[in-house]
Formats: structure tokens, sequence, C-alpha cells
């Protein structure tokens, strides 16, 4: 019995490690699945590269050197609650439906 047990152990450790390249997680049967997950994280990148380059704009316009009086004033208004008795201030409710419904004919 003792001749077999190496050979089995080196058969055994080839079949895992075939199984291993072919269904795991770098297999070769994984691909479709790292493409969609690529794709993914790409999508996320534009966003939040997107988002990022907002936020370096609105902080380059409230430095000192370059300070917009109008981001200013909006961020002071959101800060302080404060409001310009010129402003229209439009309130919806979260409780109204999306679409209207139509009259029912009886």
């Amino acid at each position: 019995m003792k001749p077999y047990l190496p050979s089995a152990f080196l058969a055994f450790l080839i079949l895992y490690l075939g199984v291993q390249a072919l269904t795991g997680e770098r297999g070769l049967l994984s691909g479709p699945e790292r493409d969609r997950l690529l794709a993914q994280r790409e999508a996320q990148l534009a966003q939040l590269t997107s988002a990022r380059s907002e936020l370096e704009t609105r902080v380059r316009y409230l430095r000192s050197d370059h300070l917009s009086r109008d981001l200013l004033e909006e961020r002071a208004r959101a800060v302080l609650g404060v409001v310009d008795p010129r402003d229209v201030i439009v309130r919806v409710s979260a409780s109204a439906p999306a679409t209207p419904r139509r009259p029912e004919l009886s």
C-alpha cells in the first residue's frame, strides 16, 4: 500500500490544482464575472471622479483668492437657514402621487 500513497497524493494535488485553475476566483471560467466586475468598478470610478471634480470646483470658489459671492451666499443660507424676503419658496409634499389621477367615469 505504501508505494501508492505518494502517487495518490500527487494525483489528488494535480486534480485539485486543475479544478482551481478552471473554476477558481482567477480561473479560466471566471472571465465574464471579472469583466462584469471591472465594468462596474470603472463606472463607479467615473462617478467618483466626477463628484470629486465638482467638489474641487466648489472648494476653489470658496477660497479667499477666488471667492464667488453666489456660492458663498448659497452656503451661508444653507448653513444658517436664512431666506431672502424676495425668494420664492415652493413646497412639495412628499405624499403627493407621482402621476395625477384620472377622474372616474360613472
